[in-house]
């Protein structure tokens, strides 16, 4: 309730003047907390992040990046750094997840295959942080640890250690070997929200610069939402073709470039069980726990595609019984 308090009172500072009313808009899997302000003739947003868990000068930095690039970005109203706060506009309420269906899908998702290439076109090499091997091996780390360890109780054998390992350097070799661009990091249905111009882009500072197919298999190897596999290569496809008339670093054959696509989104589901148990185990957040069986489904189809991560699948296998038994039930 404090906290609120200095959230109302930096308001009435930066809006003077003004009645308004303060409602929850959105929460996300970090400290951050979002209120909406509705004034008589509109709505802003007020980003609550406090300083010690939480640094709004990324948010602000990659704002500006993005919006240089003609990215529908929240504009920046207000901020106050030293608290943690920010003010800006408000791109509404409806996500992508909320509207997608059977019939609105392929034209959504032809407005996020163009904003994302907006974003690549912007890339430098020195604005943000790169997505390098120690973050990339980071973060997979966190699936033996805490999806394995803490989640499933299971202590792996030397053995199965070192099948592992040698899976995760070889998913980091492969995906390093992509060109890098600007990665929003968690391009999806929950962060990209309908508005004009659509599509609104929310929750990007965590940016870095990194492997090219990243951000697209956020959006198409969706957490919150899944899609037959035929759609998938359809929108994919349909990416890399314009990638490839923007001249982006994207390889000539669409073989190659789904092969670093399934590869990267076997980093990603990686860490995202492992993501998904730390927010469970340590940040008492179940509410991703109904999100592991589509994650996990997605790795494993990714892994029995490439003979050289059978050991991994095999490891998977041996940690969860096989799928009828576990029913992919956490």
């Amino acid at each position: 309730m404090e906290r609120l308090a200095q959230v109302k009172t930096w308001l009435e500072q930066v809006i003077p003047g003004q009645t308004f009313d303060l409602a929850p808009a959105s929460a996300d899997a970090s400290f951050r907390r979002y209120f909406r302000v509705s004034l008589p003739n509109r709505s802003l947003i007020v980003m609550d992040a406090p300083l010690e868990h939480e640094n709004c000068a990324p948010f602000v930095h990659v704002a500006q990046l993005f919006g240089a690039a003609g990215v529908h970005v929240p504009e920046i109203l207000a901020q106050d750094l030293t608290q943690g706060f920010l003010l800006l506009s408000d791109l509404g309420s409806q996500t992508y997840l909320s509207q997608l269906n059977d019939a609105s899908a392929d034209g959504l998702y032809r407005d996020a295959n163009a904003a994302l290439i907006k974003i690549q076109l912007a890339s430098q090499s020195d604005q943000l942080p790169p997505y390098d091997s120690a973050m990339l091996l980071r973060e997979m780390h966190l699936f033996p640890e805490w999806y394995v360890a803490k989640h499933l109780k299971v202590q792996l054998t030397p053995d199965q250690t070192a099948v592992m390992e040698n899976a995760l350097q070889l998913i980091l070799r492969i995906v390093l070997a992509q060109p890098s661009v600007y990665v929003h990091r968690d391009y999806h249905s929950r962060n990209l929200m309908v508005s004009e111009p659509n599509p609104g882009v929310l929750d990007f500072q965590d940016a870095v610069y990194g492997p090219i197919t990243y951000d697209l298999v956020s959006l198409y190897k969706d957490a919150y939402i899944t899609w037959d596999e035929e759609r998938v290569l359809d929108w994919t496809v349909r990416y890399w073709e314009a990638a490839k008339h923007a001249r982006l670093p994207v390889p000539e054959d669409f073989g190659a470039f789904y092969r670093d696509f399934e590869w990267m989104g076997i980093q990603r589901h990686i860490k995202v069980l492992g993501i998904f148990a730390r927010l469970y185990h340590r940040d008492g957040k179940d509410g991703y726990l109904k999100d592991m069986p589509l994650v996990l489904r997605y790795l494993r189809t990714a892994c029995d595609r490439y003979r050289a991560l059978g050991p991994f699948l095999e490891l998977l296998d041996e940690l969860h019984g096989s799928e009828q038994a576990v029913g992919y039930t956490f």
